[in-house]
């Protein structure tokens, strides 16, 4: 799949494709995001790939509920927070003078806070790549990815909260949706046009157990 990601000297090759940017389950046009494929379930399908420079290590997160821990901010860790902008540097530590590991290029990206320094917040991506960003590039919007590791490749989206509801849509790989709500087991989210219910299990962004209102 085409990355959300790059090296900084990825990003230096790039700079006379600004206006066509590839991205995990999306395109940069003209500065316009075009979301990933929404596919109807009598519509088409569409899957691509890409090798990845930033080595992707085991997914762990969002396999379990969060522990009882507060960080020093007096906030829950590990949580899921989202990225604020639509280019935000990852660090191989806690400060500007650390090298940058990778550029988040995709605003709304889910990713698990799992450490505090200070203004530094350590944080690990749906693929298992960890770095530090700083806590004003992240915001405590709840969003949630369909990960590649998700049952057929892709979430079905119903109007009820339940396997037996009508299904609406399949998001695919890459799609990012917003969290309205979440009961534990169902959560109730908005993606481009279509809004509906999709198993918690199957989204990366949201413990399993984890309860939004």
């Amino acid at each position: 799949m085409a990355s959300y990601r790059t090296t900084p000297r990825l990003a230096l090759r790039s700079n006379r494709l600004l206006d066509f940017v590839r991205q995990r389950g999306g395109l940069v046009v003209s500065g316009l995001c075009v979301t990933a494929a929404i596919f109807l379930l009598a519509g088409l399908s569409m899957r691509s790939s890409a090798a990845n420079d930033h080595p992707a290590g085991d997914i762990t997160a969002s396999l379990s509920a969060p522990p009882d821990q507060l960080g020093p901010s007096g906030l829950p860790l590990p949580r899921f927070v989202s990225i604020k902008a639509g280019k935000v540097n990852v660090r191989k530590g806690p400060s500007s003078d650390h090298e940058v590991a990778w550029v988040f290029q995709r605003k709304g990206m889910p990713v698990e806070i799992t450490l505090e320094f200070e203004n530094w917040r350590k944080i690990r991506d749906s693929e298992g790549g960890e770095g530090w960003i700083l806590q004003s590039m992240l915001s405590g919007k709840r969003n949630a990815l369909v990960a590649d590791w998700a049952k057929n490749k892709s979430v079905v989206l119903r109007n009820g909260a339940s396997d037996k509801s009508a299904a609406l849509a399949r998001l695919s790989v890459g799609v990012v949706s917003e969290i309205k709500s979440c009961n534990g087991q169902w959560c109730y989210v908005v993606a481009a046009d279509y809004e509906g219910y999709a198993r918690q299990n199957q989204l990366w962004g949201v413990y399993p157990d984890e309860r939004l209102d």
